[in-house]
C-alpha cells in the first residue's frame, strides 16, 4: 500500500517555528526575571542583574511581537498571536517603569501575571497544529 500526500507530516512554516522558539525564550526570560528578583532581595549585586535581565526581557518581548506579526504577514497564518504578544510587551514596559519607581505593590503581581500570560501564550502556540 502506498502513502498518499496527505499521510506525510506537514512541517510548520518558518514564521511559526520562529514564534515557537521565541516564545520558549520569552517564558525562560520571564522565569529568569523572577530568579533575579529573589537575588535582588538576597545579594548586593542582585539589583544590577535584575535590571539587566529586565532590559533583555523587553527586547525578547519586542522580538516576540515582531515574529507574531510575521506569522500573519507574510506567513499567511493567524493573527491571534499578535494581541497577546503586544500585551506582554506593553505590560513588561509598565512593570519596568513601576519597578524603577519602586512601586512594589504593583510591580510584583504584574510580574507574576506576565509569567502566567507567557505560559498561556506558550500553551496556545505549542498546541497549534504543525501546519501553518
Amino acid at each position: 500500500m502506498t502513502a498518499s500526500l496527505t499521510d506525510r507530516p506537514v512541517r510548520a512554516s518558518w514564521p511559526v517555528q520562529a514564534l515557537r522558539a521565541v516564545v520558549v525564550l520569552h517564558v525562560a526570560a520571564l522565569l529568569f526575571q523572577a530568579v533575579t528578583a529573589g537575588m535582588l532581595l538576597s545579594s548586593p549585586g542582585g539589583r544590577a542583574l535584575h535590571s539587566a535581565s529586565g532590559m533583555a526581557l523587553a527586547l525578547i518581548g519586542l522580538a516576540h511581537l515582531v515574529v507574531a506579526i510575521l506569522v500573519r504577514w507574510p506567513g499567511g497564518g493567524s493573527a491571534r498571536f499578535i494581541p497577546p504578544a503586544a500585551g506582554l510587551l506593553v505590560f513588561t514596559i509598565v512593570a519596568a517603569v513601576l519597578g524603577m519607581a519602586h512601586v512594589k505593590i504593583l510591580h510584583l503581581p504584574l510580574g507574576v501575571a506576565l509569567f502566567g500570560g507567557g505560559v498561556a501564550q506558550l500553551a496556545r502556540i505549542m498546541s497549534r497544529p504543525a501546519a501553518a
